[in-house]
């Protein structure tokens, strides 16, 4: 499909971010230390929260409504001709976007694994796989070393990787599965740097939490491992790193407090971080967990950092919402671990969204990109 449109993801530099959890992250920082540098930049990352416009952005702009349009009629026929998944159509959309803009470089998030994610057709100037953790074993695998090793084949021969996962163990798969995938011709397999388990970012950080700080880590080794000619300085990638920010990733506004965790180990994250930061009480919870997650674990994991947890469904999640029998069932199971908060199930959303904030010190909205999403988008709040 991208042959029939000329191509256009070899016609600029990339860096490339595969990851269970941080590589939105880890994205973003990459992004904003390469603007500091003054360089033209492209992002590409999802999902997104309210509008698809937030996917292909440059220089931080979305991507206009103007232009998807355009694109839209631009690779329809390539799109209908291969049959293109919307991902797949939207990743075309993104490349052409970002030749056209003529962008210095652009920083390509993974969208699900990396060995057949449709992001893979490049061959990037570097190579980053951050944390992994159990997610989508449907399409990837039951345990962590299967989900890494489909992971680490976006590793390419002559092109340098950085592995951010702190587990020495599951480091050594990816370094193992990294190395068949290259497979080089010419004898250069390309550098491999391993982020000691133990190394985060210690300068002034935008972002909240130990893991945040990790992510950081990771994002100063891929740009320290970029040519000269797009390296950006310490002072640049300092400055950009103390006023980074990602939308929904423990986003403060007023008394809301918004966290995309969406699977148990960016669950434990958050909770980490709620204990570090110690937001008002009580801690009121909106949550909406996507049906194919292993959301008892992640209500076990939340229930344990909140005073009220208020279980319903966010709209744009409805086709994939989980089922509310179980829900209920698992909320009067007495064998369930014992519970520190109140629990109470609001099916409706709007009914919900006012229920939750009734006494509440701080609201927290949690579970899913959607759930964030739309509580943003009724409370009329931006992305960015």
């Amino acid at each position: 499909m991208l042959a029939a449109v000329g191509n256009p993801h070899e016609q600029f530099p990339t860096i490339h971010v595969a990851g269970t959890n941080g590589k939105g992250s880890v994205s973003t920082l990459i992004a904003a230390a390469l603007r500091e540098a003054g360089l033209r930049v492209g992002l590409y990352t999802s999902p997104h929260l309210i509008s698809f416009r937030e996917r292909i952005q440059v220089n931080g702009i979305p991507i206009s409504e103007t232009a998807v349009s355009a694109w839209t009629r631009y690779l329809t026929p390539a799109i209908e001709a291969h049959q293109a998944t919307f991902f797949e159509a939207t990743t075309a959309m993104a490349f052409a976007h970002f030749a056209a803009r003529e962008v210095d470089i652009a920083v390509i998030e993974v969208g699900l694994g990396g060995r057949l994610d449709s992001t893979n057709v490049i061959t990037p100037l570097v190579s980053v796989i951050t944390h992994i953790a159990l997610d989508h074993q449907k399409y990837l695998g039951d345990t962590v070393e299967e989900i890494a090793r489909e992971k680490a084949a976006i590793a390419k021969a002559g092109v340098p990787l950085i592995i951010g996962e702190a587990d020495p163990v599951l480091a050594e798969v990816i370094r193992s599965a990294a190395r068949d995938a290259r497979q080089p011709r010419d004898g250069d397999s390309g550098a491999t740097v391993v982020v000691p388990p133990g190394a985060t970012w210690s300068g002034p950080l935008g972002l909240v939490g130990r893991h945040q700080r990790r992510n950081a880590a990771v994002a100063a080794a891929a740009l320290a491992a970029l040519p000269d000619a797009l390296r950006p300085s310490a002072r640049a990638t300092s400055a950009a790193f103390a006023s980074a920010q990602v939308p929904g990733r423990f986003d403060r506004r007023g008394k809301w407090l918004f966290d995309v965790a969406h699977n148990p180990d960016s669950m434990r994250a958050l909770t980490a971080v709620l204990g570090a930061v110690a937001p008002p009480r009580p801690i009121h919870a909106l949550v909406s967990i996507l049906g194919d997650k292993a959301w008892a674990e992640m209500l076990v994991e939340l229930d344990q950092a909140i005073d009220v947890g208020v279980l319903t469904i966010a709209p744009s999640a409805d086709t994939r919402k989980w089922d509310l029998g179980w829900l209920e069932r698992w909320l009067g199971d007495p064998e369930r671990p014992a519970a520190r908060a109140r629990w109470r199930l609001v099916a409706d959303f709007q009914s919900a969204l006012r229920d939750v904030q009734d006494g509440a010190g701080t609201v927290l909205v949690t579970g899913s990109f959607h759930t964030v999403g739309d509580v943003m988008q009724a409370l009329g709040l931006a992305v960015a």
